[in-house]
């Protein structure tokens, strides 16, 4: 179901809502029932976000040990203007947008290039308003129409009219286990016209000391915002975690190429979760909860995963240090495709 409406003070601004609250929330106390129910338990990254948690991020994006923010930036403020002639795009739509700051890089040089619509994607309603209605201040001549959606399951309502460029920036894909990101990257592929674009961030495989030290800063800012999701999920679930009887730790699991966040139980736990119908969750010391995983790629790895979506690699653009990989593709000369 899906509810759209105008900002009245700005009529250049819609609002689709694609994902109603209470419906999210469902699937939000689904995954996590089913996450803490696993072995080993896990639990959904999006309980990371409340107002401190969120603060507590854009301080992390800050921190020394953490380049993957930075990186993508100057690959952005480099290369916006190249990615801009080389699609033509008259709109312009990112994946996860939050508050789109990265994204002004890409408005601008893209407005310089008639683009016309911008469309931002992300779950939070709030967050998509308020965003919405800053760019459309800042550039009255673009027109804003946001979605509210689940990015597994409403790229479908994305208006895709005319010329597009679909950008999901910041390694967020990373976050996604290997079969969810084949399928997320298949639905790409499926959504794009012949015309179209996908502009993708990465983060590229690097030392594994460099790695973590991204998830476990010296100043503790990271373990802070893990930690800080027991406090999220004592207020949003009714659970009953001691955040003083846990740590955070970071830990890179080569298997997997993936950087992983845990919560580390520092003694007997016994947990229950009210808004879950009681979940009882036991832990003993040592014993941990997966909060986060964070894949690393390779350049070959990322042009074949997106080779297998039907998408082929047109640039590649990276940072100084080569750190952070951000591609440009489109559909496969080969593919047929149908709108």
């Amino acid at each position: 179901m899906s509810a759209i409406d105008s900002n009245s003070q700005n009529q250049r601004v819609t609002i689709d809502v694609q994902l109603e609250r209470t419906r999210w929330s469902d699937h939000l106390a689904e995954e996590t029932k089913a996450g803490l129910s696993d072995e080993p338990p896990w639990i959904p990254p999006v309980w990371f976000y409340d107002e401190i948690g969120s603060d507590l991020f854009d301080q992390i994006t800050r921190l020394p040990e953490y380049y993957p923010t930075s990186a993508e930036r100057q690959i952005l403020g480099d290369h916006a203007c190249e990615i801009a002639r080389i699609t033509g795009a008259e709109h312009l739509i990112e994946l996860g947008s939050g508050t789109s700051e990265k994204t002004s890089l890409l408005l601008d040089a893209l407005g310089e290039n008639g683009l016309r619509r911008f469309i931002p994607f992300d779950c939070s309603e709030e967050i998509l308003r308020s965003a919405s209605g800053s760019i459309a201040a800042e550039r009255p001549e673009i027109e804003v129409h946001a979605v509210v959606g689940d990015f597994h399951e409403h790229l479908d309502a994305l208006p895709m009219e005319g010329m597009t460029l679909l950008a999901f920036l910041g390694s967020t894909i990373g976050n996604f286990e290997p079969d969810q990101r084949k399928r997320f990257l298949a639905e790409v592929g499926t959504v794009l016209g012949s015309h179209d674009w996908l502009l993708l961030g990465t983060d590229l495989v690097k030392s594994q000391d460099r790695l973590t030290a991204a998830y476990d800063d010296a100043q503790g800012v990271t373990a802070r915002f893990n930690l800080n999701s027991l406090d999220v999920m004592n207020a949003e679930l009714g659970a009953d975690f001691e955040r003083d009887g846990f740590d955070h730790m970071a830990v890179w699991n080569q298997s997997e190429s993936r950087v992983e966040m845990h919560l580390v139980a520092l003694r007997d736990h016994r947990v229950t979760l009210g808004a879950l119908d009681g979940l009882t969750l036991e832990l003993a010391g040592g014993e941990h909860i997966r909060t986060e995983i964070s894949t690393k790629f390779t350049r070959e790895q990322v042009t074949t995963e997106l080779n297998g979506a039907g998408l082929e690699v047109v640039r590649s653009f990276t940072d100084d240090n080569e750190d952070f990989l951000v591609s440009l593709a489109r559909p496969a000369q080969n593919r047929i495709t149908q709108r």
